[in-house]
């Protein structure tokens, strides 16, 4: 085999190939700024391989941390959790939320706390109709549940800062969501909450499993609830009058916090606690009452012009008592209108919220006003409800109004005699009332006549300021100029704020306020001439001319900020009244024959005294003698 030599070709050509190399490594140098760039590429690309294994060993932690007791992290929660650390490791511990409604709510239940984070009313909207704002209960942290849990080891903990596990099942038609919040497999604190198809109520049932191993059960738990209710009404005025936290107690016993800045009671024995806005309400009822119940409240409007958001500020703090190591509460969320007949329907004493009145106040309420315009409200408009309303009110109390307008009439004819009587004994006040009671006694007058009937109005007329503004049925239901009659009428915006009246003009306020002066200037004129000055008394007819001017300038400031269905049926029951009147005086009293029938009944023996003649005349008696003893002194 021939031996291989390297000739001249073979070596000018790896000496050529060797150059070509030598001049492309040079050409692919980099420069100074592609060296540096380099150089940065490669730190950053170390300092993610140092992150990573950072965050690997942080995870290789945690993952002891789940399933070995003794690594650092575990050591960490048990030092600040105790027992239930437990619940940061599992799953669910994470800031989510489980959503359950029906047709009337929509209610979301966070993870964190596992209490309600937002309360929705599908079917209601915030203002005015036709806003698309629906009515938020509550939302955007304005409310809070948390029971304050004390350790065997002393650890105080918060259930708002700790994680629950849910679990949301369906039963029937039935929604059920089960929140528990963790100390191990077998032992947990749980909140379940039950909402039904078509219902404002939502079950509420909070108990414990395997805690007393857990917790100190020698002190009941602290739960304490709060909310700051939203404005949801046009007028913030208006809404913060009617907004209160209201509570039953004891033997059924009502009442509540009462208004103003920071406002608190401490009862016993608590069956509900409701945090009342106007139109709607936020109620927790339990059917093992609260053994004891700090409950306060606070005013939050200030200047009306700033303060639009918030209302009042509601605080609860309850004790759950623990019964052999254990708290098993049954209670219940109401998230809903303040309707009479919805709270009713329940059964369970909620509808005492609505503010109809006390004593025969709210007996007219209940069983006349509501049933009545319940009746007519549910066939014509709103506003022909009132009206019609009113006119059977009007009617139903005519007679009473005959009454009272002939027992002015007798007086008027005996005004000219009694006159005499003055005249006649005008240095002995006694004998002159003696004598005038004789007369009219004689007469067949009894001078309470007219003031009797009056008395019998009054109820209704006062039970008329509490049912109006309290029926929901009126909220965002128009009529004529107004908008909504469960809110002020406004015709006119100003520019500017009046003392008392507010920075509107509301139409219905200023027709009854006229209505009322045509009233009082009717009746105050025959009541001059019925009634004669007595000495010693104010002058009646000065102040019967005044109150002609301040009662309808009182109406006119007191009614521009309230519901216009108030003062609609204001109006129209002074105009009616003003009505009954004219045909009683130009038709049915006949001034001539109540004279007649006088001086015929002063023939006839005089009756005897009635109880209450004999007891004034008594009383004056007595006084003229104290003045005759006073003399001699």
């Amino acid at each position: 085999m021939e031996d291989k030599k390297l000739d001249l070709n073979s070596i000018i050509g790896f000496v050529l190939i060797f150059g070509i190399l030598i001049w492309m490594m040079y050409q692919n140098q980099p420069t100074e700024k592609e060296i540096a760039a380099e150089k940065a590429k490669k730190e950053q690309v170390v300092a993610a391989e140092k992150s990573k294994q950072v965050v690997a060993k942080e995870a290789v932690i945690a993952a002891d941390a789940v399933t070995v007791g003794d690594t650092l992290q575990m050591a960490k929660l048990k030092k600040s959790l105790g027992n239930f650390a437990y619940s940061a490791t599992l799953p669910s511990a994470k800031d989510t939320v489980t959503t359950i409604e029906n047709e009337f709510v929509r209610i979301k239940i966070a993870n964190k706390g596992g209490y309600i984070v937002e309360a929705i009313l599908k079917n209601f909207e915030k203002f005015k109709k036709g806003s698309g704002e629906l009515v938020e209960l509550i939302k955007d942290n304005n409310s809070n549940l948390n029971i304050q849990l004390v350790t065997n080891d002393n650890h105080t903990l918060n259930t708002k800062e700790l994680f629950f596990e849910p679990t949301l099942t369906k039963v029937g038609d039935n929604q059920i969501l089960t929140m528990r919040l963790k100390a191990g497999a077998n032992e947990f604190l749980e909140y379940q909450y039950t909402l039904k198809p078509n219902d404002y109520m939502i079950g509420f049932n909070l108990r414990s499993q395997g805690l007393n191993k857990v917790l100190n059960t020698s002190k009941p738990l602290d739960l304490e609830w709060d909310l700051k209710t939203f404005r949801t009404e046009k007028s913030i005025s208006y809404e913060n009058r009617y907004t209160l936290l209201n509570y039953e107690y004891g033997d059924e016993k009502f009442n509540n916090v009462g208004e103003g800045t920071n406002k608190e009671e401490t009862l016993d024995n608590v069956k509900f606690i409701a945090f009342k806005q106007h139109f709607f309400s936020t109620i927790l009822l339990t059917d093992t009452p609260f053994a004891k119940a700090v409950l306060k409240s606070n005013k939050l409007v200030v200047d009306e012009n700033k303060d639009t958001i918030f209302i009042k500020q509601f605080n609860a703090n309850v004790p759950l008592a623990f019964a052999n190591g254990e708290v098993n509460y049954k209670m219940s969320w109401y998230f809903g209108p303040s309707d009479y007949k919805t709270l009713k329907a329940y059964n369970k004493n909620i509808e005492k919220i609505i503010p109809l009145g006390w004593g025969i106040f709210g007996w007219i309420n209940k069983f006349i006003f509501i049933p009545l315009f319940g009746f007519l409200s549910s066939y014509i408009s709103y506003g022909i409800a009132i009206i019609l309303f009113t006119i059977l009110i009007k009617i139903a109390m005519s007679p009473i109004t005959y009454k009272s307008f002939l027992s002015q009439a007798k007086m008027k004819v005996l005004r000219p005699e009694i006159t005499e009587l003055g005249e006649k004994f005008k240095k002995e006040p006694a004998k002159k009332q003696q004598e005038t009671m004789k007369l009219y006694n004689k007469a067949g007058v009894n001078p309470m006549a007219g003031c009797i009937p009056a008395l019998i109005q009054l109820p209704f007329m006062y039970a008329s300021f509490q049912f109006f503004p309290s029926a929901f049925e009126l909220r965002q239901k128009g009529f004529l100029w107004a908008d909504d009659l469960s809110s002020f009428d406004e015709v006119v915006k100003l520019p500017f704020h009046i003392p008392l009246y507010g920075s509107h003009i509301s139409l219905f306020p200023i027709l009854a306020a006229i209505a009322i002066f045509f009233y009082m200037k009717m009746t105050s004129g025959d009541q001059q001439m019925a009634a004669p000055s007595q000495e010693g008394m104010p002058d009646m007819a000065k102040m019967m001319k005044i109150m002609i001017y301040v009662s309808p300038l009182m109406m006119l400031f007191f009614f521009n900020s309230y519901g216009a269905g108030l003062s609609l049926y204001n109006f129209i029951s002074n105009l009616i009244t003003i009505g009954i009147m004219l045909v009683i005086k130009n038709y049915i009293v006949d001034n001539d024959k109540i004279h007649a029938q006088i001086q015929e009944n002063k023939l006839k023996e005089p009756k005897k005294q009635g109880k209450f003649q004999r007891k004034m005349q008594e009383i004056m008696e007595q006084a003229e003698a104290q003045k005759v003893q006073q003399k001699k002194k």
